[in-house]
């Protein structure tokens, strides 16, 4: 079967007694991703992917995965898909290689010692296979979680907030991972994070949710590029540009930051026209920085 759509829940809704967890959420995901799952803590983002590798039940809605009903297809469905939710566990005082021969014999799959050494190799823990885990780093057991979901070559890995705790070359080596995750092993990616600038940098598709509700899903950039800007303008006569961006863009928004830092809110289309406007006033720019960030864009729609 051609599979375009990995994955499609409807109307999920999930309740811990009185709580409710997960009220609307709605999003798809489509052959190929790296689809943002993002929100802020206690958003219902793992709630809602529990329920979408059954591991709890939803109280509402439908999940979809592969074309197939997960109430009908469990075990068909959960074949095909690997997943860390949190962080991932191993047994500390054995190799990497021995853990990972381990949850291969648990997932029920004949992978040879040369099949785990490459996947070792693929997340950049070679040379580190008859080490101890207990000797790994944050980030280097978070790349030997990745190897463990490879170890049945599912279509779809699901990774929740896999970036949490680690210093910047972790989240770094992550990042790269992930897209090589898409690139060469042609994997669809799930994404769950409330680190926005990073789902910034991977993601090609999200879906924000806020007080366990979908809020709007679509593709990154195409969301970015239709919001209003925000430039940070170094400019020699605050003034005199303040009269400028009032005169000419009555409904930007103007925000001086100290003496020559101007910070403008408008539209895209009227950046070009805004520093022509300043040239023809005499004023001097010394800098024009876009400041439009995922962070702003998510602050303002969970804002509304």
């Amino acid at each position: 079967m051609n599979e375009t759509q990995i994955i499609k829940v409807q109307h999920l809704a999930k309740n811990f007694g009185s709580f409710q967890a997960v009220k609307d959420v709605s999003f798809t995901v489509n052959k190929g991703d790296v689809f943002g799952f993002l929100g802020p803590n206690g958003a219902g983002k793992s709630t809602t992917i529990r329920c979408m590798l059954s591991l709890i039940q939803a109280n509402h809605g439908n999940i979809e995965l592969f074309g197939k009903d997960l109430r009908k297809h469990r075990n068909e469905i959960l074949a095909r898909v690997g997943s860390i939710i949190e962080k991932p566990d191993f047994y500390r005082y054995l190799s990497a290689e021995k853990n990972l021969e381990i949850f291969a014999r648990i997932s029920g799959k004949d992978v040879s010692k040369k099949e785990i050494a490459g996947m070792l190799d693929f997340v950049g823990l070679n040379g580190r296979n008859k080490d101890k885990v207990s000797g790994f780093s944050h980030g280097m057991k978070q790349r030997l979680g990745i190897a463990q979901t490879l170890l049945h070559q599912p279509d779809l890995i699901v990774l929740d907030e896999p970036t949490t705790g680690l210093d910047p070359q972790g989240i770094v080596e992550i990042r790269n991972l992930i897209l090589r995750l898409k690139t060469e092993q042609n994997k669809t990616v799930i994404l769950s994070s409330h680190q926005l600038s990073e789902i910034e940098l991977i993601s090609n598709r999200m879906v924000i949710i806020n007080k366990g509700q979908s809020i709007i899903e679509g593709d990154v950039k195409e969301l970015l590029n239709a919001q209003e800007m925000v430039v940070q303008l170094e400019v020699s006569d605050l003034e005199q540009s303040m009269l400028v961006l009032t005169t000419s863009f009555p409904k930007a928004i103007g925000k001086k930051i100290n003496e020559r830092i101007l910070e403008v809110q408008l539209e895209k289309q009227q950046v070009p026209s805004l520093n022509r406007l300043l040239i023809e006033a005499g004023v001097d720019i010394h800098s024009m920085e876009p400041k439009r960030k995922l962070e702003d864009f998510f602050m303002k729609i969970i804002q509304s």
